[in-house]
């Protein structure tokens, strides 16, 4: 029996460079897994969307969100047109994961090496940057994120918010202002342009994906997404599965 599909959904970007580093994610995913169809989409701005694709394919799928947190395209778009293929899944996203601290964590190494003359690398405060969202699930996803790379660092991690929350990234700026940005961003695109005009002259890391090799803790990540979930959709498919069904989320 061959295994469900692998349907990576992604939020989509005008920025070239950020669109070809998330290719290249769902390419060494596909490389990394042979046996198992790896196809990709997008929630909005670039094209297949994932909405209009879903319906089209056939047999078992899983939806692994290229996405960071909880938060509307992970609940409303996706778990909603899941709803509508019986044999379809949503996976967690990719975060919170102490896999994205361990690239976080590189990210910081690499920015903070090139300041010349910086003795900074051991005590500089970090401001993790998050996108930010009004879902509340969002809210306790950055926390966790700022916990887990605090932990990987062994420092304090302070967090701002791009969009939606506060405190907002210039406010954090102010407070801490010889703080590192660490960039919690999957690739480039508008939110990363905003970083940087909102951090200006300051030290700001690349994406965690940033144009070169992509880093195996993301290709890791990914399939663990999918591994979980598959073995959710054949635990719902099994005989006598509908008779003991799953209990409500919180």
């Amino acid at each position: 029996m061959s295994r469900p599909i692998l349907l990576a959904v992604s939020h989509g970007t005008s920025d070239a460079e950020g669109a070809r580093a998330i290719s290249d994610l769902v390419g060494a995913v596909a490389a990394a897994m042979p046996e198992v169809e790896v196809r990709s989409a997008f929630v909005d701005v670039q094209q297949p969307d994932a909405a209009d694709l879903l319906p089209t394919i056939d047999g078992p799928v899983v939806i692994v969100p290229l996405l960071l947190s909880r938060g509307f395209h992970v609940h409303h778009d996706l778990h909603g047109m899941a709803a509508k293929k019986a044999d379809a899944v949503v996976s967690a996203p990719m975060g919170p994961d102490p896999r994205l601290a361990e690239v976080l964590a590189e990210r910081l190494s690499e920015t903070l090496s090139t300041v010349a003359g910086s003795k900074h690398t051991e005590d500089a405060s970090v401001i993790l940057a998050v996108a930010g969202s009004r879902d509340p699930a969002s809210l306790t996803d950055a926390e966790a994120m700022a916990s887990l790379l605090s932990l990987r660092l062994g420092r304090r991690v302070e967090l701002s918010y791009l969009a939606a929350r506060e405190p907002d990234l210039p406010h954090a700026l102010r407070e801490h202002p010889d703080a590192v940005v660490s960039t919690y961003l999957l690739a480039r695109g508008f939110f990363f342009d905003l970083t940087l005009r909102q951090a200006p002259g300051r030290r700001v890391t690349a994406p965690l994906l940033d144009g070169t090799t992509v880093p195996q803790p993301l290709i890791d990540l990914v399939i663990a997404r999918y591994e979980e979930a598959s073995e959710q959709l054949l635990t719902a498919q099994s005989p006598g599965a509908a008779l003991t069904p799953e209990p409500a989320q919180s």
